[in-house]
């Protein structure tokens, strides 16, 4: 399934990188999950778009695409947009409270005026007092009038403020998650192993999984891209049922994924890898569309904890070796890493 231009022996993230750098892509976070989506699809349509751009692709042909193959790359315009409905909406306010301000001074003046009236006449005879009544009574019926108006027109702004709110952070929401899996994505993912080295007293207690499917290739090649899709939607599901809705977990690459466990041991952690393995080893797989048995799947696991590395990317990469090992050795087992793994990407094909 997997169109791939990614080294051996590189991380995806930063083969990304790479290339992002060589064609002189801006490092916009769009950006990044366009060329990540490039070099992991086997969407031939998004390859063949992307490939046409050339070597200096501008802005607007990068958001073109984007906008095209993936469904929440919706570039700046969907911020700047908001960008403009706030400032509208804050003008609007601004506009309203001036309005109510000047009513209020001319309401106010118009009393100091009524009371001066009033004080200076001796005795006020029954017209005046009439016609200062009069006067009050339709001041202060305005007033009160204007009055509720502009708190009608604030709470329209605020209503409108809390939609763009909401607005903003769903799209927030769909550009850290994976459309296949509605996982968290590789963007997410890189951003939430960073935060566990914001604290200096927090990366001992973390551990990372690093993950993918065998043979998937294999398995995409002879069912089809759709059924290849069910399948990481499956195993998805079946990973977050064993984890629960608290743990981190992300689709970081075709078939590969990442488990973030928090206040873990080493123990505890290779025990959930090995609950997962066995998960998604007993589950056979069914085509929905015609029936056929497609038999099952397993996954190979990598685990290195946070105490043994100085970095998001060395904590990465150290978990990453132990899952080539663990694909090395056969597949289908959890291999932990130590000091004397070796990369062996060179060496060895998925």
């Amino acid at each position: 399934m997997v169109h791939t231009h990614n080294p051996e022996g590189i991380d995806p993230a930063t083969t990304v990188t790479m290339i992002m750098r060589e064609q002189g892509i801006s490092s916009l976070p769009r950006n990044y999950e366009l060329v990540y989506q490039f070099l992991n699809t086997s969407n031939a349509a998004l390859i063949r778009d992307y490939s046409a751009l050339g070597r200096r692709p501008t802005q607007s042909q990068l958001d073109d695409v984007g906008k095209k193959f993936l469904p929440h790359h919706h570039g700046a315009r969907t911020v700047e947009r908001a960008r403009d409905r706030v400032s509208d909406e804050i003008r609007g306010m601004i506009h309203l409270f001036k309005q109510d301000q000047s009513m209020l001074e001319r309401y106010s003046t118009l009393l100091g005026e009524t009371s001066s009236q009033m004080s200076g006449a001796r005795t006020p005879g029954p017209d005046a007092l009439n016609g200062l009544a009069r006067t009050l009574s339709s001041a202060t019926g305005e007033t009160q009038t204007k009055s509720q108006a502009f708190v009608d027109q604030m709470n329209a702004h605020a209503r409108e403020m809390a939609a763009l709110r909401a607005e903003l952070e769903e799209y927030k929401r769909l550009a850290s998650t994976d459309p296949v899996t509605r996982l968290s994505n590789r963007r997410a993912f890189d951003q939430r192993l960073a935060a566990i080295y914001a604290d200096e007293t927090s990366p001992g207690h973390h551990a990372l999984l690093v993950t993918d499917i065998d043979h998937f290739k294999s398995f995409n090649d002879t069912y089809g891209h759709q059924v290849g899709d069910r399948v990481l939607s499956v195993a998805a599901a079946m990973m977050q049922n064993v984890l629960g809705a608290d743990v981190f977990l992300a689709r970081t690459g075709g078939e590969e994924f990442a488990i973030i466990l928090d206040r873990t041991n080493l123990q505890a952690a290779a025990d959930i890898a090995e609950r997962i393995r066995l998960a998604i080893q007993s589950t056979p797989l069914k085509n929905q569309h015609d029936g056929v048995d497609c038999g099952g799947i397993t996954m190979s696991f990598g685990l290195c904890m946070a105490i043994d590395t100085s970095s998001a990317e060395e904590l990465y990469k150290k978990a990453d070796m132990a899952l080539y090992e663990a694909k090395k050795s056969g597949r289908n087992q959890l291999k932990i890493y130590t000091p004397t793994m070796k990369r062996v990407r060179a060496f060895f094909k998925r």
